[in-house]
């Protein structure tokens, strides 16, 4: 039970990646999206420039290690997404590039639907 719980985190934690860094697009569906998503990206950049490990990590980690299985030492991004996009690995350099990513395509998401939004009302 403790590794599909384990799992389920992870598979949280991915969708959580992609609604930090892609639900600006949301806005052109729904602009109360903004209100969940504003935070959501705050917090990813933050953890990103800051250096620290989102705290889903050591959650998935614990369940694993009651589950029998081991845990791992680096965070979600490092352990299950660096590998798929820069297999040497996340640096701190790294963090700051991601960060920046998640500000710049969310600024062009934001950008975008006012515009989109301010061009309706005129």
């Amino acid at each position: 039970m403790y590794r599909f719980l384990a799992d389920l985190v992870v598979v949280i934690h991915f969708l959580f990646v992609l609604f930090v860094l892609f639900g600006g697009a949301l806005l052109f569906w729904r602009k109360w999206t903004a209100w969940l998503h504003l935070p959501a990206a705050v917090w990813g950049a933050s953890i990103e420039f800051s250096g620290r490990i989102c705290p889903l990590t050591p959650l998935e980690n614990r369940l694993r290690s009651w589950g029998g299985a081991g845990g791992y030492e680096t965070g979600f991004v490092d352990h299950y997404m660096m590998p798929l996009l820069y297999p040497a690995g996340l640096t701190r350099e790294l963090q700051f590039v991601l960060g920046a990513l998640v500000l710049v395509v969310n600024l062009g998401f934001y950008g975008s639907a006012w515009r989109h939004y301010r061009n309706r009302v005129s």
